[in-house]
């Protein structure tokens, strides 16, 4: 099985860095986790701020049948949770973007870790 490792700090710089990477490990057609990796990564920024250490993993390929999309960072009481933004709100549409484009999503609590996933 095909897997890109990646590990930096969350700051927005590094937003184009992970999209960059996702696109040449997958090739055309890698919109979806492109967005998810963003949308990842921009709840580590809000939720636990600035410069945590975070792992991205993605498994497989553009020609798989389904590619996992993961973002692990160092705080497993930080657990994302969907909500409905209201049309005023200026955040809080990340998960709900996450969730129309995945076929599925979810949290695994490690120790002294999370990972957030999604399967595209």
């Amino acid at each position: 099985m095909n897997e890109l490792t990646v590990r930096l700090l969350a700051t927005p710089q590094a937003a184009p860095v992970l999209r960059h990477a996702v696109r040449e490990h997958l090739g055309p057609g890698s919109g979806d986790a492109e967005l998810c990796v963003s949308e990842l990564l921009a709840n580590v920024i809000t939720h636990l701020g600035e410069g945590t250490p975070v792992t991205l993993r993605v498994t497989g390929t553009g020609r798989a049948a389904r590619t996992r999309v993961e973002l692990t960072d160092p705080d497993p009481r930080a657990r994302p949770v969907r909500r409905e933004a209201a049309a005023t709100d200026e955040s809080g549409r990340g998960l709900a973007l996450l969730d129309a484009v995945a076929l599925r999503w979810g949290v695994t609590e490690g120790y002294r870790t999370k990972t957030v996933w999604c399967e595209l």
